[in-house]
């Protein structure tokens, strides 16, 4: 009988493309070696080679040439057996292409199927930013931080092993175990690997998922026109300036907010945030200034509140503040909302800078991190601390 089966990695563009090809690489080589047919390729959202951009990778295999050449005739598979998610903020949602909107990580995955992310954080914290769905599916984390194994800067940390290790213990129609060792002895040369990924195959379990459960968040979507609704000619809608808005306890008019597009939100993009001490703020203007996306918001107040929409990430504002810890930026996987940070200060400042220190003391020291459009991951020295928690499960 004919048989298709698919797989999906979401990962961040550019740092996780290499990775997220060997894993598609070896999931079709491994299948190769059951005497299966396959294909791996890339797909990209609207502005693939900018950093933080989800993209996907995919790989498909059948049993036969002919249902092959049936599922190659797709631009994308509709429908995938296993989605694998290769950073924990992605679980937010991923950005497709042609306009759609966010799409949930797990809206392609086929009933009773298995996601699988590679995260340190537990199923059910995940789960707060995994958006619900109607169908039933599973839950599975393989235990790590996100990996840029497979750029020339990075040492391997066997990331890509341990997924296909775990692929075949969740999807055992696929490959088998002894395929994936096969591939790694044959093709990678590294006893060291096939330890990696018989460890992941035997600590690997999941979760099971009932409908309904997760995020409950509406994505933004956006409503295509037809061909017979579009404007005549070539134009670009004129953007309005912005102007004055209230404060959320007196009401009165202040500050300044820009108009934003609202069919160009940049959350998607963004591994960390940036958190806002407005007690401390002098209210020197060099957030707003240095921004590139003029993701600043100039309060009734004069200090500066980060419109979490339109933030991509990229750490600027931080290293640009003069006083100590008025801005830091914090892992994305820490937050569940993009709501303004300053209508919370203004509601109850004792509540908010209790938080935001707690927040704070999650954030990594500058020294040890960098973020956005620099590098976010594994340097050198660290590597030895991400194969101990692979060790550890």
């Amino acid at each position: 009988m004919a048989q298709l089966l698919a797989v999906e990695i979401i990962y961040r563009g550019v740092f996780q493309k290499t990775l997220a090809k060997n894993i598609t690489r070896g999931i079709v080589l491994a299948a190769h070696n059951e005497g299966k047919l396959g294909i791996s390729f890339g797909r990209y959202g609207d502005a693939p080679e900018r950093n933080g951009i989800p993209g996907k990778s995919f790989a498909i295999v059948a049993s036969d040439e002919q249902t092959l050449e049936a599922g190659m005739a797709q631009y994308e598979p509709k429908q995938v057996d296993v989605t694998v998610v290769l950073d924990d903020t992605l679980c937010k949602g991923t950005e497709s292409w042609a306009w759609y909107g966010l799409r949930p990580v797990n809206s392609a995955l086929k009933p009773g199927r298995t996601l699988i992310v590679i995260s340190l954080q537990d199923a059910p914290t995940l789960l707060k930013n995994i958006h619900r769905r109607e169908q039933p599916y599973k839950l599975g984390i393989v235990k790590g931080i996100a990996s840029f194994s497979g750029m020339w800067v990075f040492k391997d940390d066997h990331t890509d092993v341990r997924v296909l290790g775990t692929i075949a213990k969740a999807l055992p129609e696929l490959f088998g175990l002894a395929s994936v060792e096969k591939f790694i002895n044959e093709k990678l040369k590294s006893s060291l690997k096939v330890t990696s990924a018989r460890t992941a195959f035997e600590r690997f379990s999941a979760v099971d998922v009932k409908p309904g459960q997760g995020n409950p968040e509406e994505l933004f979507k956006f409503d295509l026109p037809g061909w017979g609704a579009m404007r005549s000619g070539v134009s670009i809608k004129g953007q309005p300036q912005g102007g004055p808005y209230a404060d959320p306890v007196t009401k009165e008019l202040g500050g300044f907010r820009p108009a934003r597009n609202e069919l160009f939100k940049k959350y998607s993009t963004r591994i960390m945030r940036p958190v806002v001490n407005f007690a401390t703020c002098t209210k020197c203007t060099l957030c707003w200034l240095n921004c590139p996306d003029a993701s600043f918001d100039v309060t009734p107040d004069g200090t500066y509140d980060a419109n979490l929409e339109a933030c991509c990430g990229c750490g600027i504002c931080e290293a640009v503040c003069p006083v100590k810890d008025c801005i830091r930026m914090v892992n994305e996987s820490e937050f569940h909302d993009n709501n303004s940070q300053w209508v919370e200060f203004k509601k109850d400042k004792g509540a908010y800078l209790k938080s935001l220190e707690a927040t704070i003391q999650k954030a990594e020291p500058i020294e040890k991190r960098t973020h956005g459009f620099r590098y976010r991951g594994q340097y050198q020295e660290q590597v030895p601390a991400a194969l101990e928690i692979a060790n550890k499960g």
